[in-house]
């Protein structure tokens, strides 16, 4: 049967039906999981066909995106670093694709170039992964990631003359590089190449842990450890700062807990040592002194603490908490100048305050309001280091931070053309469906009057232990200025207040996620700052699973819906990829309880024909092999079916050369965000002109 309605192009419906735990489950659009097949790739041209068709109809959208381009063309620098006696550091004109690599010899001498990723390709889709530098700051170790895929290729620079070295990296997934102290090589992760075809949507498992000498093949590299028994195992490497020891730190998936495992290497037949091996907590290796190593754990302490553990006598028993569990949640641990630089959230807002060796409070760096914070790295021994401040009105300003005095000094401060002082932001506390207290910040003109009309941004995440803080958004500046209210739910699930939050609202508990969103929506409408229909709800990866399952639960209570490479189909995220690690916060439809529970909000499998839902721009990426984009697809082909004859547009965008997000050119940024705002503003009826 093929259906088609309101113009949309023909979805084929394959009669597919599987039986999970006595229930049958239909998915009619499975076809549409091969990316490689001629059937999708027609179907995938067709549908942005008839989007980019709609779109180009929008009378506003040119508008949007000549305001989009004038107002993203600010000079952003990244949080430089000092290495070697060298700062590096990356800088964005403003419309580059891609930031360029900078090295100084000084803080106030001029810099020069050390990679330019906008040479390497003439649509600027291949971007800096990461990168390391060595010890004495003359080699750098760097990924590269093209058309935003999670696979990574990793050369070597030589600083000095700016040539690469013959090293040559491939399949390289979820890992950085750690050197060793003597600059011969680096420890990293990778995995065995994929079968043809494979590599966007091949499951990814049993990946290992190498040693890459320098100036040999990738072949000759040093198998570390790995674990045949363990297939959803992960490695992370890092040699400790006085070059003593290797640091294994072993993941699970997205769990939070983890096992770590250290290698002496003064001792070349030194066996790897495991040190915390009960997975029972998360563990962030923060510095050693010799061989007493600090650690950040939530350990008995669910918004954070700081404990030492003497690998001579490593029991439980002989730990020593240094910094106690406060009533913030402790986000950031660094050791510089012999303090402890800990960075803090208090209802979502930064703070950070300094500690001295042996865990005594030595105050507060002031910040300036209320935003994010971060940086503070360095060494040790360093006396200086540097931070970003960030709020939504204000990008990220970059400070000096003298530790020996504590003293904060402007060195970059973006000119932007927008004029924050026209704008507040606020936050307010609502009540979610079971009682619990929910922050959100709200940001809007100052002077808003309360009567019913705003258009309203609503935006959410809720998931993976991961807290949605102030933050500066170009396409959120242009919002602002349209007179629209912003407003961001720090949703359970999040790790805004520790483990037990985001425990609230994973596998069984997955529904308070929603429960919380629609309770922002609902209160939002409540206080007259908005209506349903001048309600607009975003969110990505996550955040997309939000929107859709709040779209399917309450569709009377939105008037747009926008989903980012959203997991759509909570039966089969984990067939995919990296989907099974997100078992830890989903659960598994292969357990029957989670099954259960999953079934009940999988955005997919809940659409209903006849409803009308909101007007719903779904956005994926072709490239996507975080979140495969046969979710959106699948989505949008049985949302396009469900909707009302009656019903607003459902369109689905979908990326050419792009993936999750991480590395996508300017360009295509304020493409996307010009065809967003464009269809907010067209299903909201809101005038450019007002």
């Amino acid at each position: 049967m093929m259906i088609t309605r309101l113009g949309y192009p023909p979805s084929l419906k394959q009669d597919i039906t599987d039986n999970l735990h006595g229930t049958q489950v239909p998915d009619p659009y499975r076809w549409l999981e091969d990316d490689n097949a001629a059937d999708t790739k027609a179907w995938v041209a067709a549908q942005n066909k008839v989007t980019f068709h709609y779109l180009d109809q929008i009378p506003e959208r040119a508008r949007l995106r000549e305001r989009l381009t004038k107002l993203w063309n600010f000079e952003r620098y990244g949080i430089p670093f000092k290495q070697g006696g060298r700062y590096f550091f990356s800088k964005n004109d403003g419309l580059q694709n891609q930031s360029v690599l900078y090295v100084a010899d000084a803080l106030d001498a001029p810099p020069r170039m050390l990679l330019d990723p906008n040479k390497l390709s003439s649509d600027g889709t291949i971007a800096l992964s990461g990168y390391r530098i060595s010890e004495d700051g003359n080699l750098m170790a760097y990924g590269l990631s093209i058309s935003g895929s999670d696979w990574n290729e990793w050369k070597v620079r030589d600083v000095r003359t700016g040539a690469d070295l013959s090293d040559h990296l491939k399949w390289v997934k979820f890992s950085g590089a750690s050197w060793t102290k003597d600059g011969k090589g680096f420890f990293y992760s990778r995995y065995d190449a994929p079968k043809e075809g494979d590599a966007l949507k091949g499951v990814n498992k049993f990946q290992k842990l190498y040693f890459h000498q320098l100036g040999t093949p990738q072949s000759d590299d040093v198998l570390i450890y790995e674990r045949r028994d363990q297939p959803d195992w992960g490695f992370s490497g890092s040699v400790t700062d006085d070059g003593r020891f290797l640091i294994i730190t072993i993941w699970q998936g997205t769990d939070p807990r983890n096992r770590i495992y250290y290698r002496d290497l003064t001792r070349p037949d030194a066996p790897v040592v495991k040190l915390l091996d009960d997975y029972d907590a998360d563990y962030k290796f923060v510095d050693n002194d010799g061989g007493v190593f600090w650690f950040y754990t939530d350990l008995k302490a669910p918004r954070g603490r700081v404990i030492a553990i003497d690998t001579a006598n490593p029991g439980p028993a002989n730990w020593k908490e240094v910094i106690p569990q406060a009533a913030e949640t402790l986000k950031g641990v660094n050791l510089l100048g012999d303090q402890f630089i800990c960075t803090y959230l208090k209802d979502a807002r930064g703070q950070v305050r300094r500690f001295a060796r042996d865990g005594k409070p030595l105050g507060e760096v002031a910040l300036p309001g209320l935003g994010s914070v971060g940086g503070f790295g360095g060494r040790r021994t360093d006396t200086e280091t540097f931070y970003s401040f960030t709020s939504f009105t204000t990008p990220g300003t970059i400070y000096r931070y003298d530790v020996t005095t504590g003293a904060s000094s402007v060195f970059r401060a973006p000119q932007v053309d927008f004029d924050s002082a026209r704008y507040e932001t606020k936050q307010v506390f609502y009540t979610s469906k079971d009682g619990t207290r929910v922050p959100m910040f709200l940001t809007h003109r100052k002077g808003l009057k309360l009567d019913g009309t705003n258009p309203t941004y609503l935006y959410g995440y809720g998931g993976f232990n991961i807290p949605q803080t102030p933050g500066f958004s170009v396409s959120m500046a242009v919002w602002l200025e349209l007179g629209g209210v912003y407003a961001v739910a720090n949703l359970r699930g999040g790790g805004e207040y520790g483990e037990d939050w985001h425990q609230a609202g994973t596998k069984l508990k997955k529904q308070n996620v929603f429960d919380d969103f629609i309770a922002a929506a609902e209160w939002l409408i409540a206080k007259k700052y908005t209506q349903p229909s001048r309600l607009a709800i975003a969110g990505g990866s996550n955040g997309g699973l939000l929107v859709g399952a709040c779209l399917t639960q309450r569709p009377d209570l939105f008037g747009v819906a926008l989903p980012a490479v959203g997991v759509m189909d909570m039966l089969r995220f984990h067939k995919f990829t990296i989907g099974w690690a997100w078992t830890s916060d989903y659960g598994s439809a292969d357990n029957a309880a989670e099954f259960k529970a999953l079934h009940a909000y999988s955005p997919y499998h809940n659409l209903r024909p006849g409803v009308r839902y909101p007007a719903t721009l779904v956005t994926t990426a072709d490239h996507d092999d975080r979140v495969v984009p046969a979710h959106s697809f699948k989505f949008a082909a049985r949302l396009q079916e469900c909707q009302s004859t009656l019903g607003a547009p459902v369109l689905i965008r979908i990326e050419t050369k792009a993936g999750h997000g991480a590395g996508k050119p300017t360009a295509k940024l304020i493409e996307e965000a010009a065809d967003k705002l464009g269809f907010v503003v067209r299903a909201l009826n809101i005038s450019l002109d007002d």
